[in-house]
């Protein structure tokens, strides 16, 4: 991040910040906007934006399987549970503190569970996606200055971003999802660069699911690399002269690879080879209605964002929403 109120700066910011409504309370209604008609179901149209509470911070999304979004807070580390259909929220994951951000977050395939990072708690969360529910926390993971920033989850493992030093952090699941007992590290190398404050930031997996994807904003002026799973070492995926200086979180569908640059207020549409070694812009999206926006997920034919409005400095009173957009089909 390359303005005065960076991701930390802010982090610090939210100190004292006011505590949202109590878990399970209503906060979240739609609010009508410009953008694409119709719903990804078909009948009455989907709201296209939606508003959410004022001072929340949203900064990761996750979609799973049924229509319903799910927004991590930098303000105090609750999960809001919004339905895509309507627009209508209630906080899920009760509120933590300050000092516990929800950073990036996922739900696993079969809409059980929520995995939570905790930016510079140095902790990850698992919750039960239906309930709010703490099931496991690890806590105290990698170095004093390590921000657990954006994960992704494979067939075996939860994978997160460390921010702050080269590594990932691996979480391995069992057959029907349930957490292991310990996170491990994995030391980054090869093409990695890590500079300050930060470099690795938003993750996914190639299109064969053979290895990782992550951003490098230290790396050539913004690049995404190639990570081996099994020994850490990262190439720089070939992507011609396109540079992805303020890339945030990643979502990748079938070879399209959808890279969020929250400051630019874009988002670059990448086709990959299938292993995940070259790729090339088909397409860039804008829309007014982006604010900053830092991560992506999908239901039906559209993108979904949360608007972090990082250009600002938050108060109690700050307003945030997410916005949808039209998918590219290559």
């Amino acid at each position: 991040m390359h303005r005065s109120w960076s991701r930390r700066g802010l982090l610090a910011a939210a100190v004292g910040g006011a505590a949202l409504a109590g878990p399970l309370a209503p906060v979240a209604r739609a609010a009508p906007g410009g953008g694409p008609a119709g719903s990804p179901e078909s009948g009455a149209p989907w709201p296209d934006r939606f508003s959410l509470p004022n001072g929340f911070r949203p900064e990761g999304i996750a979609i799973g399987s049924r229509p319903y979004a799910y927004f991590g807070s930098l303000a105090d580390g609750s999960v809001l549970r919004v339905a895509l259909a309507t627009g209508a929220g209630q906080i899920l994951v009760p509120p933590q503190g300050a000092a516990h951000p929800v950073v990036g977050l996922k739900v696993d395939r079969a809409g059980r569970r929520l995995f939570l990072a905790g930016g510079q708690a140095r902790e990850i969360r698992v919750a039960d996606a239906r309930t709010g529910r703490e099931l496991r926390r690890y806590g105290d993971l990698g170095l004093a200055n390590t921000f657990v920033n954006d994960v992704v989850l494979t067939p075996g493992a939860a994978w997160f971003t460390d921010s702050a030093t080269p590594h990932l952090f691996r979480l391995p699941l069992g057959p029907d999802g349930t957490p292991g007992d310990r996170v491990e590290p994995l030391p980054l190398t090869g093409d990695w660069s890590q500079g300050l404050p930060y470099s690795g930031n938003g993750i996914s997996t190639t299109p064969d699911g053979r290895a990782l994807v992550v951003t490098n904003a230290s790396l050539d002026g913004g690049s995404l690399v190639r990570v081996d799973p099994a020994t850490g070492v990262a190439r720089r995926i070939d992507t011609g002269s396109l540079r992805l200086p303020a890339a945030d979180g990643v979502l990748l569908l079938g070879r399209t690879l959808y890279v969020v640059q929250q400051f630019l207020n874009t988002v670059n549409v990448l086709r990959l080879d299938r292993a995940g070694t070259r790729a090339r812009e088909i397409a860039t999206l804008t829309d007014p209605r982006f604010r900053v926006p830092t991560t992506v997920a999908a239901f039906g034919d559209r993108l979904y964002l949360p608007n972090a409005r990082f250009d600002v400095a938050p108060t109690p009173d700050t307003e945030y929403d997410a916005v949808a957009v039209r998918r590219v089909r290559p």
